[in-house]
């Protein structure tokens, strides 16, 4: 067959050379590298975990997330969209994870993140007959949540809490802003792979800035230990309480309308036709994998970030092999532990600054989204102000619900969460209760 006849290779399926994969993997897990750190240490924090158990974590929370990544880039018979993400512990999970140990026992945490891995299998049938109510209309409004959300989050990473020693620094916005103007500067001013590669230039420019600066926290720099190995069951043998469970179980099914919307949402980045029935399962059933093996290794929910969508929307590229080496290099991290303690010494600023870049492009997705929907139709615009009524509330007052029971404050507190279900059910009762099948309404508009 001639080189003419050959289909064309779709971008999320090009193989690109391998320093290119090299590159742009590594951009991917700069980017997103703090996420599970500041995890972990908030877990260790809460639940006084010694400084090796912390290592240790670290270390199979990086090995999950890695192989959860090449789980969703590659796919496995049925399981991982192939798609480029990366998987990355979740917060609310995190805070949930928390709760359950603080009140039942870690090994009882674990067994709830096994439990809640089993019964995202056992309720998908029935949440796929549900893929239908999530249109571009809901998809759109929960993109600019998790914009507006992750955004916020950024901040808190540059300046910290309020009431904190040296909340709001000067030095921490410096490395902020310094950031984003190199990385600005990069995009505009280079061409070819080093433009691309803005994002991981300005995030090692705002390192070395720091390094200057003597904000760069070089204390746990060390070559020794050389390898870093996570432990199987690290609290014990996971202790199965299904009534302690439930706040996890509550969280799966929000989880999975998170995913759907991030399903459409990369599908749309990288230009690939959607099979919502059979993509959105297959990243659901990454999500569940990859969760049921974080609980055997003590971490919680590993599940799809939307985070990296904004890195592709920001480089142009499209490939999921990209994701799939950015699964190695997490790999990687996970068994040489310089390379985590380097990963580590990043300071916050630094990458605040770049995610407040990504983050906000993940806005701009929401809003191309909502561009295509008629806002100037009834149901449509309450659809979008509810939900960004519910969805915004939580997050931009912390604490609203703080009076309600735990569990229960923690799922209302999920603004994201919050607001996409409350589009879906704003959206079935504009556009699908009462609504006459199309032949109906022909005739009905012909006998009128």
């Amino acid at each position: 067959m001639s080189d003419n006849n050959k289909k064309p290779v779709s971008p999320v399926d090009e193989f690109l050379p391998w320093r290119q994969l090299l590159l742009f993997g590594g951009q991917h897990v700069l980017v997103m590298a703090a996420s599970p750190i500041a995890s972990v240490f908030l877990m260790a924090t809460a639940l006084g975990f010694s400084s090796d158990l912390t290592l240790q974590l670290l270390s199979a929370t990086f090995l999950v997330c890695g192989l959860g990544t090449l789980l969703q880039s590659l796919g496995l018979r049925g399981c991982g969209s192939r798609l480029p993400f990366i998987m990355l512990p979740g917060g609310a999970p995190i805070m949930l994870f928390i709760l359950i140990a603080q009140q039942n026992g870690v090994a009882t945490a674990s067994g709830a993140v096994i439990l809640t891995g089993f019964f995202y299998f056992l309720v998908l049938p029935v949440f796929r007959r549900l893929l239908r109510f999530f249109p571009s209309v809901v998809v759109g409004t929960m993109l600019l949540l998790v914009s507006v959300n992750l955004v916020k989050l950024s901040g808190q990473l540059i300046v910290g809490e309020p009431g904190t020693a040296g909340f709001a620094a000067p030095q921490q916005l410096l490395l902020a802003f310094s950031t984003i103007f190199i990385t600005v500067l990069c995009s505009r001013l280079l061409r070819g792979t080093f433009g691309q590669l803005s994002i991981l230039l300005g995030l090692i420019g705002g390192s070395l800035l720091a390094v200057a600066l003597g904000a760069f926290d070089s204390s746990r720099l060390s070559l020794l230990p050389l390898l870093n190995l996570p432990t199987l069951m690290p609290f014990g043998v996971p202790q199965f309480d299904l009534f302690a469970s439930i706040p996890l179980m509550l969280f799966c099914l929000v989880s999975m309308v998170e995913a759907t919307g991030q399903t459409v949402a990369i599908s749309e980045a990288v230009d690939k036709p959607l099979d919502i029935n059979r993509d959105v399962v297959r990243t659901i059933r990454g999500d569940a994998l990859a969760s049921i093996l974080g609980g055997f290794m003590g971490t919680s929910l590993i599940i799809t970030s939307g985070e990296n969508i904004g890195v592709i929307r920001a480089t142009g590229v499209r490939s999921r092999y990209v994701t799939a080496v950015s699964g190695l290099l997490l790999l990687l991290f996970a068994l040489l532990a310089p390379l985590a303690r380097l990963i580590e010494g990043v300071p916050q600023a630094v990458v605040g600054g770049t995610s407040l870049i990504v983050f906000a492009i993940v806005g701009t997705m929401g809003i191309d989204m909502l561009r295509k929907v008629d806002l100037r139709d009834h149901g449509n615009m309450y659809v979008v102000s509810v939900a960004l009524a519910v969805g915004l509330l939580p997050i931009l007052v912390p604490g609203v619900y703080s009076h309600f029971p735990d569990g229960l404050a923690s799922l209302l507190g999920n603004g994201v969460a919050m607001g996409a279900l409350t589009a879906a059910l704003m959206n079935f009762v504009f556009h699908c209760v009462g609504r006459q099948p199309a032949s109906v309404a022909a005739k009905t508009k012909l006998i009128n």
